[in-house]
This record gives C-alpha cells, structure tokens and sequence, in this order.
C-alpha cells in the first residue's frame, strides 16, 4: 500500500502528532545508514530540498575540497518511528544532490535510479522486488554486547519453546506494520538463532528502502530485547549462514513481462534472456551482493547457499530459483545475495546484468535439476557450471573487468567501493586468526 504525502500534509501531521526530530536519512557506499537528525523547527528546510550536509565525513563520498551537498527528501518515505514514545522521532529517506542541482553520482539510491530509467527506456515500467533477508538474534553481556550465546536451540519453522526469539520477532512484525510493511510471513529459520520476516514485494527503490528500514527495526528491537540482531552472512561455523534472496520480475504497465502461458515452463523469452544475463554477469557482481570477506565464508557447499552459477525450476541447489506461483506472481528468485550488501547497489547490478541478457539476448543453458552439491567437478565443468568466487579478492578481480556491472555502478561509485574493499581484504589477509594458531602453535 503506498501512500502518497505532499509537503503541506508531513507539517500538518507533524504538527497534530507532535513530531519533535526529524531523521534525514541516507545510505553510504558500504550499505551503513547514515542520518541528520534536525529539530522540527527545521523541517520546513528540509521539505525544500535546502539541507546540507558534509559529503567527505562519509564513506566512498567525495573529498574535502568538494565536500558539500544536499540532502532531497522523499516524501514517501515520511514515518513515525513507532517505538519512541517521547519526543517523536519521524524520518524521511533522502536522495543526495551536488550544489549545481544534479544528484550525486556516488549515491547509491541515485545508482539503482540509474538502472530503472535504462529499464524504462527499453519499456518495462517497474521492476518489483520481494527480498528475504536472514538475520540471527544473539544474547548480549552485561555491557549490551554481543555474545556468541544464541537466543534458541529452534530449527526451521519451530516454535516455542524452543524458540524464544518467537516473542521479539513478534514485536519485530507489529512495529514494521504499523510503518506500513505488509508482512508475509515470519519464521525461524535452519540454523539455531536464525530468523526470517518475508515482506511483500514492492518496486526497486522502494523495496531497497525498506530494507534499510527492515535493518534499523530488526537490531532496534532486539536491543529492547536483550538481544543483538546481526545481518553478518555467517556469523557461526558448522551452521547455515544467512542470505537475502532477491525475487525479481519485470513490469509493463500491470502485465508482468516475465509470463509465457505457451512457454512449458511459463516463463516469456524476456525473462529467460533476464536469467541467462544473471548467470553471465554472475561472477563479476558477485562484490557487491557479497561484499565482506564473510559473505565467502557462507558461499561453501552443503548449507544450502548457491556457489554454482545455475538456474533451476525445482532444484535449491542452484543460484537462481523459479519458484512455482504463476501468472502476475512470476518471478526469478537469485539466491546468492546475502544480508550485507547495500541493497540499492544490489538491486542496480541485478537489474543491469538482467537487462544486458534482454538487450543481447543472451542465450539460457539448460537448467540443472540435479543437486550441484554431488556432482564432481569434472560432471560441473561438462555441464558448464562455473562456480561463484571463492573470496573477496577474486570477487573484486571478477568486478574490474566487467564493463556492464562497472557501468551500473558509474565510475565514482566503482573507484571507491574497490579501494574500500581492496583495504578490507588487505586486513583480513594480513591478520593472524585463531584458527591459525590452533592448527599450527603446537605442530611447528
């Protein structure tokens, strides 16, 4: 349900329901929400577009010397933040602007903006997204910080009493409802500790802004909790990791572009030239839908996460899924993404790498219904399978030479994830873990 504000209606309600604080919110290159927050009185200000900001204090923005810009609220993103009850906080999503009036290159909203006018000049008039981010809820000290004592012992869909986090994802639901989320379904997940909340798929932008918000509300209630809420890919050994299924489908006017009712498998040739454009470009934006040197850690064999670059009706074991809801509701399911990509920069590189497949028309391999997780390598490389990178470092490789994913992302955009990527891996590479000095302390 979208609901459409005008300035006059956010001070109007402001005012009625007296609104103390005003959170202008952003989102840097890393995915980290960044916000400035303005007393009421400055609301007006804001509403015009006429807020700045320094761009150099945030991650993969500008330098010093070029450091202003400007924050361009959008006002359907206007919510109260409904867990504080004293001076009411209300927050508003903004699209970041230069000085001369253009929007920030760098700016991820901007970036997955970029990908849908593409999208639209070949004539599809929304992509509509339905994310399912995973995330794990562990207990905290005495000090609020996390431990690595899980909040259950539960597995799939359990319920109580072995799932205690029952009653904190209940508050999770209600709270994100009442910003106007239509929840689908919530249930534990595999691993001990895991959850899942699935909300109803929106358009791009704002299903990428709704996971934004989906993130605050998650680790904000699970503070009230006791709890600490992580979006960490894979936080513990020898269990499933977390990942963030991206369904996906492709609009023109209200006929979903992706059907086929003569296709066998109900599928139209955009969506599989959409399918076998993800596969192809699969490897090189793997950086930005798992973008930590953990997300590696979840992209192994046998936790149910995708490492093969394949697509399947009815098989889990491939990266991309088409899940058995027809007519409107069909759609591609790419399960590589994990929970700690930016979702805007996810969402622009999926979408590119898709229209790249329709625009060439790019050929689908045959689907592989068998489980990928026992076929040899050599079976793998006969059926022409490659796999996903195995680290940052070969993400990043793979990201550098891709024209199409470079081109989605821009040149600013590019330049400065890979450096602060770069520095991430150079410090996990370089550190000593503990793992090392248990396997080799005593040996050597």
């Amino acid at each position: 349900m979208t609901v459409s504000y005008t300035k006059e209606d956010i001070l109007r309600i402001a005012k009625e329901e007296n609104v103390r604080f005003i959170r202008l919110q952003f989102t840097d290159l890393l995915g980290t929400i960044k916000n400035v927050e303005i007393p009421v009185s400055q609301l007006q200000k804001a509403l015009d577009n006429k807020m700045m900001f320094d761009g150099s204090s945030i991650e993969g923005y500008v330098r010093i010397e070029e450091s202003d810009m400007y924050l361009y609220p959008d006002l359907n993103t206007w919510v109260i933040f409904p867990w504080v009850t004293e001076s009411k906080v209300a927050r508003l999503i903004c699209d970041v602007y230069l000085p001369d009036g253009t929007p920030f290159p760098g700016d991820p909203r901007g970036i997955l903006k970029r990908a849908l006018k593409e999208a639209e000049e070949m004539g599809y008039t929304s992509m509509n997204v339905g994310p399912e981010p995973e995330f794990f809820l562990f207990k905290t000290d005495e000090k609020g910080n996390p431990t690595l004592e899980l909040n259950d012992q539960g597995g799939y869909f359990d319920l109580a009493p072995t799932d205690l986090g029952e009653n904190c994802r209940r508050e999770i639901v209600l709270k994100l409802e009442e910003m106007g989320f239509e929840i689908e379904a919530s249930h534990h997940e595999v691993a001990p500790g895991q959850h899942e909340i699935d909300f109803k798929y929106a358009d791009a932008v704002k299903a990428a802004d709704q996971i934004q918000t989906f993130k605050l509300v998650v680790k904000t209630i699970a503070r009230q909790h006791g709890l600490h809420a992580t979006f960490m890919p894979k936080p513990l050994f020898g269990v499933n990791g977390s990942g963030m299924h991206c369904n996906q489908s492709l609009f023109k006017g209200g006929e979903n572009a992706f059907v086929d009712e003569k296709d066998p498998l109900g599928l139209s040739a955009d969506a599989r030239h959409f399918m076998a454009g993800v596969l192809q470009h699969a490897r090189a934006f793997a950086a930005i839908t798992n973008p930590t040197v953990n997300s590696y850690k979840r992209l192994v064999p046998g936790y149910e996460a995708p490492c093969y670059v394949a697509w399947s009706a009815s098989n889990r074991s491939p990266m991309i899924r088409i899940p058995a809801s027809r007519g409107l509701s069909t759609r591609v399911e790419v399960r590589n993404p994990d929970p700690a990509a930016n979702p805007y920069l996810a969402l622009a590189v999926l979408l590119r790498a898709g229209l790249d497949g329709i625009k060439n028309k790019t050929q689908l391999p045959p689907p592989t219904d068998r489980n990928i997780y026992v076929m040899t390598e050599e079976e793998r490389i006969e059926q022409g399978i490659p796999s996903l990178p195995g680290n940052l470092r070969e993400a990043l490789d793979e990201l550098l030479k891709s024209e199409v994913i470079g081109d989605a992302l821009g040149e600013h955009a590019l330049a400065h994830f890979v450096e602060l990527k770069e520095i991430e891996y150079d410090m996990y590479r370089t550190q000593v873990h503990a793992w090392e000095r248990e396997q080799y302390m005593t040996l050597y």
